[in-house]
C-alpha cells in the first residue's frame, strides 16, 4: 500500500478555540486531500456548518464523545469511512468534554479491519489562555486532554498578560512534561506542526477514557422564529451562563444573522452572511436537567415569546 493518511487528534475544553485552529489549518492545506471527523455533545452540529470547504469530507458524530462506549462504533466507523477515501490528512475534532485517553482502542479496531492505514502523528490540546486556570481546578477532563496530547496550543494569548502565560505553562508541564508548547493568536499558530514529528514524545500510554454514558453531560437545543434585539438576548444569556459548560448557534438579531458563543463569563456575537432556517442555540449543561427551569424563567422574564426546548 502506498503513503498512510496522517491522523491527527485535536482536543481542548469547550470553548478553547479548536474550531478556529482548524479552520486556519485547513487554509494552509488548501489542494491536500483533507478529511475532518467532528465531534459535538448536542444534537445539532453548529461547527460542522462553519469549515465546511471546498475538497474537505466531512463526518459529524454528534449526542455524545466519541470516546464514550456509546458512540464507539461511529467513531470507528467513520475512521473506516476516511480510509476508503485515500486521504492525505485527517482531522478529528472532538467534542470539548472529551477525554482521550482510549484512543489507542479505535487504532487498534481500524487496524485489524482495514490493515495499518493510519500514521497517528500525534494529539494537539487548545489550551484556553483566559479560562485555564479556572477550568484545571474542577474539571478533570482539562487534565486528561493535557495528558495524552503531543502538542498543547495555548490560545487567546491576546488576551492575558505574560505572567499569566508564564503560570499557564508551568501547570501544563506539570501534568504532561514532555509536550511541546506552542502559542496561537487568532488561532494561527506560530510554527509548523505539520513537519514535525510530534510523536517523538509520546509518554502516556492508552487507559481507559472517564467519559460514559452515565456521566454524558445534558445537552439542550432552544430554538426561537423571529428576530431577536441583541441587549435582550445578551440579558437572557447572562442569567444563564452560569449553569453552562458552553452555549453556541446561530441567531437572528435585529442586524441579521449573528453566530453566538459564549465561554465562561464572555459572550461573543459574530455576523455571518449564512442564512438559517430558525434560530437555534445549544446549551451544554453544567448541572444536568436542573437548567431546564432557569433557562424557562430566564427566557419568560426577558423575552416573553414562544421558544422550544428539546
Amino acid at each position: 500500500m502506498g503513503n498512510k493518511t496522517k491522523l491527527y487528534l485535536l482536543t481542548g475544553f469547550l470553548g478553547a478555540g479548536k474550531t478556529t485552529f482548524l479552520t486556519n489549518i485547513l487554509n494552509d492545506l488548501s489542494g491536500e486531500k483533507v478529511g475532518v471527523i467532528m465531534n459535538e455533545f448536542g444534537k445539532v452540529g453548529i461547527d460542522g456548518t462553519i469549515i465546511k470547504k471546498e475538497g474537505m469530507e466531512l463526518v459529524e458524530i454528534n449526542r455524545g464523545s466519541i470516546f464514550c462506549s456509546c458512540l464507539q462504533l461511529s467513531f470507528v466507523s467513520a475512521l473506516m469511512e476516511m480510509a476508503d477515501r485515500s486521504m492525505e490528512y485527517v482531522f478529528v475534532e472532538s467534542s470539548g468534554l472529551a477525554d482521550p485517553s482510549n484512543i489507542g482502542e479505535f487504532l487498534e479496531a481500524v487496524e485489524v479491519a482495514k490493515g495499518h492505514v493510519y500514521e497517528y502523528s500525534g494529539a494537539i490540546c487548545i489550551v484556553d489562555g483566559v479560562n485555564f486556570l479556572d477550568q484545571i481546578e474542577d474539571i478533570e477532563t482539562v487534565e486528561r486532554q493535557l495528558r495524552f496530547c503531543h502538542l498543547a496550543v495555548i490560545s487567546k494569548v491576546d488576551l492575558i498578560d505574560g505572567e499569566t502565560l508564564n503560570i499557564i505553562k508551568e501547570k501544563i508541564k506539570e501534568i504532561n512534561y514532555k509536550t511541546e508548547i506552542g502559542i496561537a493568536t487568532n488561532g494561527k499558530l506560530d510554527y509548523n506542526f505539520l513537519e514535525k514529528n510530534l510523536m517523538e514524545n509520546h509518554w502516556a500510554d492508552s487507559e481507559d477514557t472517564t467519559n460514559s454514558p452515565e456521566n454524558k453531560p445534558k445537552t439542550l437545543t432552544l430554538t426561537y422564529e423571529g428576530e431577536m434585539n441583541k441587549e435582550k438576548l445578551v440579558r437572557f444569556l447572562d442569567m444563564i451562563k452560569q449553569h453552562s459548560y458552553r452555549i453556541k448557534g446561530f441567531f437572528k438579531l435585529e442586524d441579521g444573522w449573528n453566530q453566538v458563543d459564549v465561554v465562561g463569563r464572555k459572550i461573543d456575537f459574530k455576523a455571518t452572511d449564512r442564512e438559517e432556517p430558525i434560530s437555534q442555540l445549544v446549551i451544554i449543561s453544567r448541572v444536568g436537567p436542573q437548567i431546564i427551569k432557569p433557562i424557562f424563567n430566564a427566557w419568560e422574564e426577558i423575552v416573553g415569546e414562544e421558544m422550544k426546548l428539546r
